[in-house]
């Protein structure tokens, strides 16, 4: 460029020379000049675009056509690229064409022509580049979503002839979203880049777009269009797990049923808790409490009160940014229990199993699960797909039972209500007839006192082998090996079902 700015400088000094000695001097025939002309500047460069001012020195009348020749050689000629100038019946000193059709990030040089009869004379050699171009990027398709998340990404197929300063994807619920609206940064430069598309409302459709931005501009791929889940999924980060915001922290999740409602139950400890998405501190994707303490949820909120320890029944919803924190103690309720209908007997949270386990005597009756002395709170119906309000479950036979109330995995709520015997080639009844246990409350086992002839055994619940244990006796295997007894006698045997360690010892 230092070379067009001499090169200006000089055609302007040969200019204003040349007009300063016409204007002192009368033309005759023996001081006119000689027909010439300069190649002054090249002005409005754009991509794919210049024009090139020329000026006639002397000789205006006698130059029969005059233009720019330009090429990406030095030293053009009219056997190169040439645009021929107009002049409209104008004789004009000064002329200018334009260029177009040029590729960008390009230097060109270009010189003003005149023909004076077979002869042509030229301007200076000028040079100039044009202008990058924004990139070109392609959108690459959505992947894993979820009520509040998607995978996207974009490749920069070229960057225009300037460096990519910025790249990613932009979404809206409008069509051909920009990035004025919401986006993601995802480093710079060319090629293929990922994205993670985080704050989503569940059940609602976005379009999607790839942005690269270089000095010239910003460009857009292709609109990619999809719609999230109608589950609202929660992760649950607080005092009770040291605020680890990871996938170590439990979970509240929505069900296709429950629309935008996200329930789960958690033993929290005394402080506070938040509710993130996709594990992410940002504003969006951070939820707690506005500030009234009225079950209102804001982003990101106050940290949400939990008043003292206990397990607690977690809900909330995105959409109507509303949360509910109840404690909850769980017990069983019904005709079979000690207690009837008139209130639940009650059960004791473990919290290494994550479950309400208790040793009931039950009758052959009904029964539910029910919290908090209240019938606002039951479960009931199927074993293994538990439901609010579900219907009284059946107990066949008078026994004790262990009785276990699985709340751990949200949404999926779950109980077993199980009475326990030992069977197999070493008992009374061989593999055709349980030998039962009772509950033994001082040592909180099931205990049964029997002979035992050489041979092999197993625990068995409910006199069925749909649950079984055998195995190691510390660490009981659901469907295990046989327990083999190597020697007649007398035994007690006992059976942790929930903590699945057994004994037997020979009297």
């Amino acid at each position: 460029m230092k070379r067009n700015i001499i090169t200006k400088l000089s055609a302007l000094a040969l200019v204003l020379a040349t007009i300063g000695f016409v204007a002192c001097t009368e033309e005759t025939s023996d001081n006119r000049l000689a027909p010439n002309l300069a190649t002054t500047q090249v002005i409005d460069v754009t991509s794919n675009s210049a024009t090139v001012v020329g000026y006639i020195i002397a000789g205006t009348e006698k130059f029969s056509e005059r233009g720019v020749c330009y090429s990406t050689s030095p030293d053009p000629t009219i056997d190169n690229d040439t645009i021929h100038w107009i002049d409209n019946g104008e004789k004009k000193a000064t002329f200018q064409v334009t260029i177009s059709g040029l590729t960008h990030v390009t230097t060109y040089y270009a010189k003003a022509y005149a023909k004076l009869g077979s002869e042509v004379k030229y301007g200076e050699e000028l040079s100039f580049t044009t202008l990058p171009i924004p990139p070109t990027v392609t959108t690459a398709d959505i992947t894993d979503i979820t009520s509040s998340s998607a995978k996207g990404g974009g490749n920069v197929t070229d960057n225009g002839g300037a460096t990519v300063t910025a790249r990613g994807v932009c979404w809206s619920t409008s069509q051909n979203p920009t990035i004025a609206n919401a986006k993601t940064t995802d480093g710079n430069g060319d090629g293929s880049y990922n994205s993670t598309i985080t704050g989503l409302m569940p059940n609602t459709t976005y379009y999607v777009r790839a942005y690269a931005t270089n000095s010239a501009g910003t460009s857009y791929g292709e609109q990619k269009e999809f719609t999230t889940l109608n589950i609202t999924k929660f992760w649950v980060v607080g005092d009770y797990n040291g605020w680890d915001n990871s996938d170590n922290a439990k979970y509240i999740i929505s069900s296709l049923t429950s629309g935008n409602q996200a329930e789960g139950y958690v033993y929290l400890t005394a402080g506070g808790i938040k509710l993130v998405t996709d594990h992410s501190w940002s504003d969006p994707a951070t939820f707690g409490d506005d500030g009234t303490n009225t079950g209102k949820l804001a982003n990101p909120g106050n940290n949400i009160t939990v008043a003292s320890d206990g397990y607690y029944r977690i809900r909330g919803n995105r959409v109507d940014m509303a949360y509910e924190l109840l404690k909850t103690d769980w017990g069983v309720i019904g005709s079979a229990t000690p207690l009837g209908w008139g209130d639940e007997t009650p059960l004791q949270y473990n919290q290494t199993l994550s479950q309400w386990i208790g040793a009931i005597h039950l009758t052959n009756a009904e029964l539910k699960f029910r919290a908090n002395h209240s019938w606002d709170y039951n479960l009931g119906g199927d074993k293994n797909a538990l439901s609010y309000g579900g219907d009284n479950i059946a107990v066949d036979l008078e026994d004790d039972y262990a009785i276990t109330l699985d709340l751990s995995t949200p949404n999926e709520y779950k109980c077993s209500i199980n009475r326990w015997g030992i069977i197999g080639s070493a008992t009374a009844g061989g593999w055709g007839s349980d030998q039962n246990m009772a509950w033994d409350a001082v040592n909180s086992v099931f205990k049964a006192t029997i002979d035992l002839v050489v041979g092999e055994i197993k625990f068995r619940a409910n006199d069925d082998w749909a649950v079984n244990f055998g195995g190691p006796l510390n660490a009981l295997e659901p469907g295990g090996a046989n327990i083999p007894i190597n020697e007649a006698g007398n035994y007690t045997i006992t059976l942790n079902p929930w903590t699945k360690v057994a004994t037997i010892t020979k009297n």
